[in-house]
């Protein structure tokens, strides 16, 4: 038995195995507390989602649905090996199963067969989904796989646990089938040999939003400011690239009406807005030099 991981530890356990990991919105606070405790946790519990896409998967795990609120599991493990956490606390992802199967968890002993659904499971299973259709057609990918280890053994190694306490669904609750294509005591021969090594050292630390890229709040709100507007005369000036003798072979009539309407946006009009690089003159800008 042990206390939960903190959301800071959890995130370091599972980047010091070499894992990517995305922060999905306010995941560190994201869970069902109210409904029930959470720990003490004696185990990981792996799932697939029976959908697919990243996007929309993650958001799902996130929310939840009618049926069932989220979180529906502490994090969502992509086709490309990616994790993206949505949650931190009791999730709604184990249900009721059978204690014989948590007993032998606690022990890190052989599984019984799950006959019963008697006790909590979400307070006592960190839970990951995994992207799959679960059809048994939907492949999985080695890079996926390589996570589903990664995370287990990040988990069991912040705790001091063996992989006999990483399990599937299907071996908690009567009649769940997840996750389905491959088997669990193959992952847990993978997760034995991850344990025997020092952990791969932390990946590269994405960024902590889903932005498009660095900046791009200060190029949508201060498209019209000052500097902007003397970057972009500046270009017009230039065409792009000084073409001194008029445009290139490429260069379309789409091209020359785009560009055309960029000149008009940024004030030019009659032969300066002509949409041909390179033709309105530096000297009559009477702007700074940036």
């Amino acid at each position: 038995m042990a206390t939960p991981l903190t959301a800071d530890r959890l995130l370091k356990a599972l980047r010091d195995e070499g894992l990517e990991v995305h922060e999905y919105r306010d995941w560190r606070t994201h869970n069902r507390n109210s409904k029930g405790p959470w720990g003490p946790v004696n185990g990981v519990m792996i799932h697939h989602t029976v959908t697919k896409g990243t996007d929309s998967s993650v958001a799902l795990c996130y929310d939840g649905h009618s049926a069932l609120p989220g979180p529906l599991c502490h994090g969502v493990i992509d086709k490309a090996g990616a994790v993206h956490m949505v949650g931190h606390g009791r999730a709604n992802h184990a249900g009721l199963g059978d204690s014989d199967v948590l007993r032998a968890v606690v022990d890190e002993s052989t599984l019984p067969p799950d006959n019963e659904a008697d006790t909590d499971g979400n307070r006592h299973f960190y839970g990951f989904e995994c992207i799959n259709l679960g059809d048994g057609e939907d492949p999985w990918p080695e890079a996926q796989k390589l996570a589903i280890e990664k995370v287990s053994a990040a988990i069991c190694r912040a705790h001091g646990w063996t992989q006999r306490s990483v399990i599937g669904h299907l071996e908690w609750q009567p009649g769940k089938v997840d996750p389905r294509g491959f088997t669990m005591d193959s992952m847990r021969g993978r997760i034995a040999k991850r344990l025997d090594a020092k952990p791969d050292g932390p990946a590269p630390k994405p960024p902590a939003t889903y932005e498009p890229f660095p900046g791009a709040d200060f190029f949508r709100t201060g498209r019209d400011s000052k500097i902007i507007t003397v970057m972009g005369k500046r270009l017009v000036a230039e065409g792009c690239g000084r073409y001194e003798e008029g445009p290139s072979p490429e260069w379309t009539e789409a091209d020359r009406k785009s560009y055309a309407a960029w000149q008009r946006k940024l004030g030019y009009s009659g032969d300066d807005a002509d949409g041909t690089p390179g033709k309105t003159s530096w000297d009559k800008l009477r702007v700074p030099n940036v």
